[in-house]
């Protein structure tokens, strides 16, 4: 299995990765950015923008909206803050934000518990397979639905 090593954060070290990405990526680390990003690495799975929205809501004590949390999702998206599990319209942040790759996502159907492993062997040969078409796949998104270990035991 072909990988790459990267350092992944968590807590503090992850929130100031994030920033320091964002930062070179010439965009600002703003309070509620700040706020969404705490409240999307919070969550144990795939948080919906309505799910952190009510989080970051609740630690404001103040209404925010959606709309406001799906753009600042789509900024995280792109500079690589977080991932968006396509199946679940959900995201989760990425632990290892200055490590640019595809991910592949493994989501148990029965706890909804989804953990991302990195393979490029994989997602490289679906590059090579839709190079040979004459497709360029920019950004391949693979997710596996399953049962992870701690479910199948049951």
């Amino acid at each position: 299995m072909a990988s790459h090593n990267h350092k992944m954060h968590e807590g503090e070290s992850l929130r100031s990765a994030a920033r320091d990405r964002l930062i070179a990526d010439g965009q600002q680390w703003t309070d509620m950015r700040s706020a969404v990003f705490d409240a999307l690495a919070s969550f144990d799975r795939p948080a919906s923008a309505y799910d952190i929205a009510e989080a970051v809501s609740k630690s404001q004590d103040r209404r925010v909206a959606a709309n406001s949390v799906y753009r600042i999702l789509d900024l995280f998206v792109g500079a690589n803050l977080a991932r968006r599990v396509e199946s679940a319209n959900a995201y989760v942040a990425n632990q290892h934000p200055d490590c640019l790759h595809d991910c592949i996502f493994l989501i148990c159907d029965t706890c909804g518990q989804t953990v991302h492993i990195d393979d490029d062997s994989v997602s490289g040969g679906i590059r090579d397979a839709a190079a040979k078409t004459g497709f360029s796949a920019t950004r391949p998104v693979i997710e596996v639905r399953g049962t992870c270990g701690d479910c199948d035991d049951d």
